[in-house]
């Protein structure tokens, strides 16, 4: 029988910071899967900084969600409807119709997963695209060298609190984080093996990296821009690496700002400044998933959740993850029910 499904849809177009009255939960019916196809129960749901990006109108590397239709993002969930030989029901399955609670799919377009490995919701952080985008930015981008001092801001996200220990796993000697709040600068330190955890919101940025940072800085991994870009440039080394990897301080932002003020030591620092998307580096996915996985079974890679429950508050977990309140990966967890 064909499933009654809630999705979240895209109603207006936000203005700066987007607010509750920008989306709609709508009731769907999702038909049964015919041949090759799947009817997967979500189970998880990613919420992630580039979706506000998408809710403009503009054409950026992504295209726009569109008004009035259900929105779209990474999820896990259970095979409970079949037409496809190789992938039964019961499977766990990864794909990219989120913000629902029943997806109809192409068994093609699904990634199995083997709960085995690790928790299935890690593929949506960690293990997914989010670990990648740390990866590939300190092993490509900004490749950290052995005794390198690297800075990486947004510390505290899915990202940041990645790439902070991948960058000691990779030879860093020295790493600073900044995050927003003492709580989330202690868990830096703490929880996920920095050597400072700096408190952007305590006063002057740059004063603060520069006692941390006192002989310079070699790699800056970026999530956030403005202010950080700026103090961070004023910091680096000769020949030093920056990967911009996000903005986030910018993404309500009605008008841009301008950008930073001392760009110039560019020039005379020979810096590598180099904008990524993780999209051209899913040549390393699997070495990426390989060498994570070896490392969470170790233990010496340590993640963090912040998770809400019910398709009901997705948008509020959005909505908060672009404020700062999340450490770790932001995920909504959907409970289980029968189609």
């Amino acid at each position: 029988m064909p499933v009654t499904s809630r999705e979240w849809h895209l109603a207006f177009r936000p203005n700066g910071e987007p607010d509750h009255a920008d989306f709609a939960l709508t009731t769907t019916t999702v038909p049964d899967p015919g041949p090759d196809q799947i009817l997967v129960r979500n189970d998880w749901l990613s919420v992630d900084p580039y979706m506000r990006g998408r809710m403009d109108a503009a054409e950026s590397y992504f295209p726009p969600f569109g008004l009035g239709e259900a929105m779209t993002g990474s999820a896990v969930g259970t095979v409970v409807g079949s037409g496809a030989d190789g992938v039964p029901v019961g499977t766990v399955v990864s794909h990219f119709l989120g913000w629902r609670e029943y997806a109809l799919l192409p068994a093609a377009s699904v990634q199995v997963l083997d709960p085995e490995v690790a928790p299935v919701q890690a593929h949506l952080g960690v293990l997914g695209v989010t670990g990648l985008t740390a990866y590939a930015g300190l092993k490509e981008i900004a490749p950290v060298k052995e005794g390198d001092v690297v800075f990486v801001s947004g510390a505290a996200g899915s990202v940041g609190s990645v790439a902070g220990q991948i960058a000691k796993r990779l030879g860093a000697s020295w790493v600073i984080g900044s995050a927003g709040g003492p709580e989330k600068a202690r868990r830096l330190v703490e929880d996920f093996g920095f050597d400072v955890g700096l408190d952007y919101r305590e006063g002057d940025l740059a004063d603060q990296l520069a006692k941390a940072a006192p002989d310079g800085i070699d790699v800056y991994f970026d999530n956030v821009g403005g202010d950080h870009l700026q103090a961070a440039l004023g910091l680096m080394k000769l020949h030093g690496r920056v990967a911009l990897c996000g903005a986030i301080s910018v993404y309500n932002s009605t008008e841009l700002p301008p950008g930073p003020s001392n760009l110039p030591l560019a020039i005379g620092k020979r810096l590598s400044l180099r904008g990524m998307n993780v999209m051209d580096h899913f040549d390393l996915a699997a070495d990426h998933v390989e060498q994570t996985t070896a490392w969470l079974r170790d233990g010496s890679l340590r993640t963090a959740e912040t998770v809400v429950d019910g398709i009901d508050n997705a948008v509020e977990a959005f909505l908060s993850m672009m404020r700062g309140a999340n450490t770790g990966k932001m995920l909504v967890h959907l409970t289980p029910t029968t189609p």
